[in-house]
Formats: structure tokens, sequence, C-alpha cells
């Protein structure tokens, strides 16, 4: 299993977050090509080679083009705090939302975005007391925070990492300049994001991770140790803006943990499930929902009868996903159902190793989903969509697409009928 570990010894802001990742293997070009498919303008991406402390790596910079000037979320500039009002584009939390929502960036990116967007504007909303699609980013924010958070959802998706896990967290120290006065670090927005993450505070006297930075960790890394278990494979350094006493980098690694280096082990992973009871909704929504579901991110939905009060007959819709697509999931949830409220808890997947190949049949190609456990293949399953298609192309009963797929499985692994 491929773990990216994220080591924030020198905290993470959103461009040392794209510079380790780009260090690390991802195209610099491949990442400006995908950011292209926003509506956002009037920047320019450079990637350079910098160093600190002797430690080389890569940096990362925005410039705006609307105002010649350069902006990049680094250290001792918190210019993630959107506390502003100034109209832009894309100024406002729900308009970002949509507009991520309707580019041509593939699922996964679109999800990782969201909710790293959400874990900002939610800490923001919190803060001012106000609602979150009402949060807005200041002008050079919102363009800024877009190439960060869309940019880190695309570098994630380009190392498709099967685990994230991060250090504990410095934060650095001093006092920031926020939109409405001097605060201590962490500011106020990062310090909400960081709930639930183990940090330390003071090792630099400037703001070392940004909110930006603390919501990339918050939406992605699934555990937050100090110890570290797997085969490491390539290290990535992301270059700050600080020169300090220790080096202003933030360090990422890529390794392999030892079940996954071989097929003799089950490998699991953490996720929610979130839940909800309904009585009151028309059930013809369902099917709709449940595509809902599944294309915001869901890896699972079910639903099961249950006897509410009053002996009222309705039912339980659960929805098994990943932490980063947590906050999309809720949103559809209250957005198309009848609901007032959602349960989520904690689960851990075990899962066998599966591997897709095509079989063969009289009839045409179909896919077939197997199953291993200590190396030994013990189910396989063809796709009903396949079988389907085949059966209704040559009319003929699916059950006997069915049977031709075992009789070439069965031709396959030598056994017999």
């Amino acid at each position: 299993m491929k773990v990216l570990y994220y080591d924030c010894f020198a905290g993470i802001s959103g461009d040392m977050n794209l510079g380790a990742l780009i260090d690390l293997g991802v195209d610099p070009e491949y990442l400006k090509k995908e950011l292209l498919q926003l509506p956002v303008h009037g920047y320019e991406i450079i990637v350079k080679r910098d160093m600190r402390k002797g430690i080389s790596g890569t940096r990362v910079e925005v410039i705006l083009h609307d105002d010649h000037q350069h902006t990049t979320s680094h250290h001792g500039h918190n210019h993630d705090q959107h506390h502003g009002h100034v109209h832009h584009a894309h100024n406002a939390y729900s308009e970002i939302k949509h507009m991520i929502s309707h580019s041509g960036l593939n699922d996964h990116v679109k999800a990782l975005s969201l909710a790293i967007f959400s874990k900002v504007a939610e800490a923001e909303a919190k803060i001012h007391n106000k609602p979150v699609d009402d949060v807005h980013f200041h002008e050079v924010g919102a363009v800024d925070s877009i190439v960060d958070i869309v940019g880190a959802a695309i570098c994630i998706d380009f190392l498709s990492p099967d685990s994230i896990i991060c250090s504990t967290v410095e934060v650095g120290g001093g006092m920031v300049q926020c939109a409405h006065g001097l605060y201590p670090v962490p500011a106020p927005a990062t310090t909400e994001i960081l709930r639930n993450m183990p940090v330390r505070k003071g090792t630099v006297d400037y703001e070392a991770t940004t909110p930006t930075g603390a919501a990339i960790l918050a939406a992605c890394a699934e555990k937050f140790t100090d110890r570290v278990d797997f085969t490491l494979q390539k290290t990535g350094y992301g270059i700050g803006m600080k020169d300090s006493a220790i080096p202003n980098v933030l360090r990422v690694m890529l390794g392999e943990t030892a079940a996954a280096s071989t097929t003799d082990e089950t490998a699991t992973t953490s996720a929610f499930i979130i839940e909800c009871n309904i009585d009151d909704m028309n059930p013809e929504f369902y099917d709709y929902i449940i595509d809902s579901l599944f294309s915001a991110g869901a890896k699972d939905v079910f639903i099961t009868p249950i006897i509410m009060k009053k002996s009222r007959p309705a039912v339980k819709l659960s929805v098994l996903c990943t932490p980063e697509v947590e906050n999309t999931i809720n949103e559809v949830l209250f957005r198309e159902t009848s609901t007032l409220g959602v349960r989520k808890y904690a689960v851990d997947k075990t899962m066998l190793e599966r591997r897709i190949e095509k079989i063969s049949t009289p009839y045409g190609d179909v896919q077939v989903k197997s199953a291993f456990y200590q190396g030994v293949c013990i189910k396989s399953k063809p796709e009903y969509d396949d079988c389907a298609n085949i059966a209704r192309t040559a009319g003929i009963p699916v059950s006997q697409v069915y049977r031709e797929v075992e009789r070439a499985l069965a031709r396959k692994t030598g056994s017999h009928e």
C-alpha cells in the first residue's frame, strides 16, 4: 500500500505543499494544465529550485498579473485569512464551490478540493458567526487559495497514495497580522482547523502553518503520528519563504507498507459511516439520491428498513465514505433528502486484494473482478453491466452469459466443472 507521509517539522503552507509534491514527482506542466480547467485567470505559476540551510528542494510562486505582485501562501503573510469582502469573480465560498463542481476536473480532484475548501470556510463561518456559503475570500486570497487548494488535490490525485499520514504539526510563534488586527500564532482560522490534530508551538517565531496548509492536512490525513512504519522510496522538499534557525521546508515522503508489498495480507483502511433516518420522503427519490452520493465519492450506499417512534415505517440511509469526502456527502444528504441531521462513526475496512481482468467468451469480453487471500484467488465475479449488455445484444438470457464466463474462468485455472 502506497503511503504519503507529511513531516511538518517546520509547518505547512499551500505553496510549500505544492513545492513538496512537485519535488516528489508531480509534473509541474501537468499541474498547470489541469488548473486551466478552472475559469481563473490573471496568474502565473513559477516553479524553481531553491535551497534552505543546505537542503535543496522546489519552490512554487504564484504571480498575479493584475497587480504585478508576487503573492504566495508563504509563512509570515497569512493571506489565507479570508476576512475581506472585496467583490471578485470567485469571491464567495458558494461561488468557488459551484466553479469547482462544474469544472472539467475529475471527480476525485473535485471532491478533494471541496473537502479542503470546506475546512477553511467552516472555520471562518464559526469564527465570524455566519453561514458557510456567505464566507468571502479576499481578492488576492481567492486566486491564491484556488491555486493552492485545487493544486493540492491535483497533485495528490496524480500521486494516488492509498493512505496519507502526518506528523505533529509545528504552528510557529509570535504574532500574525489578520484583517482585524494582530493575533498570536496560530491565527484564529488556523486554530479552528487544527482541532483534533497534534501540534507544537514556538520552534520558530513566525506563522509556520497557514489556514490553507492546515486545511490540506485536515481534509486529507487519515492519521497523525511521529512513528513511521513503511519502506521509504522517495522524499520531496517544498521550500518556504523564510530563512530561520531551522530549514523552512516541508518534507514529504512516499513509501510502501510491508503488507502492500506482497499479496499475503489484507489491507485495512479508515472510513466513516454517515447515516440518517427518513420517514417522510417520496421513495421514488432514493434512486437519484444514491447516484448523487456515489458521484460525490461514496464507496457504498445502502438502505435498511426500520420502525421509528409511533410504529412509523421508515428507512435508514447509510453511506460508507473516506474522511476526505465527508462534507460533500453531508451536503448531498441535506440538500437532496428530507433529513434534518446526520450521524457518523468511524469504521475500519479490511479488504482483500482485488484485480480486474477481461475474460473472453463466445459473445465478447467481460470484465471479471477477482479477490485474493494469502496470494491465492478465492473468488471471482463478472461485472453485471458487461453481462447485461452482451445479453441484450445477443438476445440471450443473462444467466447464459454468466455460465460462459464461469466456463472461461474454469479453463483458465485448469479446474473442472
